[in-house]
C-alpha cells in the first residue's frame, strides 16, 4: 500500500480505523485493534504492527513491552476501505490474557475453545491423545507404535488417495485425501514438528520453480 492508497482509507469521526490481524500462515484470527493514518504508515514502514491506544491516546507497538510482536508481511483494505486486515507473523500470544488470540468467549451453547483453524485444533487434540493415560484410542495405538506404525499407515493411505484420484468420484478422494493429512499431522506430532513449521517451509517457496526449489535440496 502506497501513501497515496491511504488517501482512499475511510477513517472513522476519531480518525480511526479497525484493523484485524489474521496469522498469514494459519488464518488464526488473532486480535482486532484501532489505527490512525499515523499507525498505518508506521506499520507499513516498519513491518511491525502499530496501532493507537485510545485508553493512552497515543501509538503502540504490539509486543512493546511483552515482546510478543507482529511481524507484518502485508496490509489490505477492505471492499468499502473502511476496514484493514493485518497479515502478519506473530511471535508468542497476541492476546494480554496470554492466550494466542483474543476470541475464546462464545455466544453461543457449546465447547469453550479459542476460535482456532481447523488443523490448530486438531493439533491439540492429537496432543491430548499422545499423552493420555487413561483411554486407549486408535490415535495412541499410532503414536505407540512408533515411526514404523505410523509411516506404514501413510503409505497405505497415499495409496488409497492415489488410486481414488485416478479412479473415484470426487467425494471419494477428499475423504482418502482427509485420512491422509490425518496419519500425517499424526507423523508430525511424534515428531514434535507443527503444522506451521511444515506451512512455513511452503510460504519460503513462493515464487521460486518447482523445479530450481528440488535443486537446491539435492533432490
Amino acid at each position: 500500500m502506497t501513501d497515496a492508497d491511504l488517501s482512499q482509507l475511510k477513517f472513522n469521526e476519531l480518525g480511526l480505523i479497525p484493523a484485524i490481524v489474521q496469522d498469514r500462515l494459519t488464518g488464526e484470527v488473532r486480535m482486532m485493534a484501532w489505527m490512525n493514518q499515523e499507525a498505518v504508515k508506521a506499520t507499513l514502514d516498519t513491518r511491525r504492527a502499530t496501532f493507537f491506544s485510545r485508553s493512552r491516546n497515543r501509538l503502540w507497538v504490539k509486543g512493546e513491552e511483552s515482546g510478543n510482536v507482529l511481524h507484518v508481511e502485508r496490509v489490505y483494505a477492505d471492499c468499502d476501505g473502511d476496514t484493514l486486515l493485518v497479515l502478519c507473523d506473530p511471535v508468542g500470544p497476541s492476546c494480554h490474557t496470554g492466550r494466542d488470540n483474543c476470541f475464546f468467549n462464545p455466544i453461543e451453547e457449546g465447547p469453550v475453545e479459542s476460535a482456532k483453524p481447523l488443523t490448530q485444533r486438531l493439533e491439540l487434540v492429537l496432543e491430548q491423545r499422545k499423552t493420555s493415560t487413561t483411554e486407549r484410542s486408535y490415535t495412541r495405538s499410532l503414536f505407540d507404535g512408533g515411526a514404523e506404525k505410523i509411516g506404514r499407515k501413510l503409505r497405505e493411505e497415499a495409496d488409497e488417495v492415489a488410486r481414488a484420484i485416478d479412479q473415484e468420484t470426487p467425494d471419494r478422494v477428499a475423504s482418502e485425501a482427509a485420512d491422509v493429512l490425518y496419519h500425517l499431522l499424526v507423523g508430525l506430532r511424534y515428531r514434535n514438528v507443527s503444522f506451521i513449521d511444515v506451512l512455513r517451509v511452503l510460504a519460503g517457496r513462493f515464487g521460486v520453480g518447482g523445479h530450481d526449489e528440488k535443486a537446491s535440496r539435492g533432490s
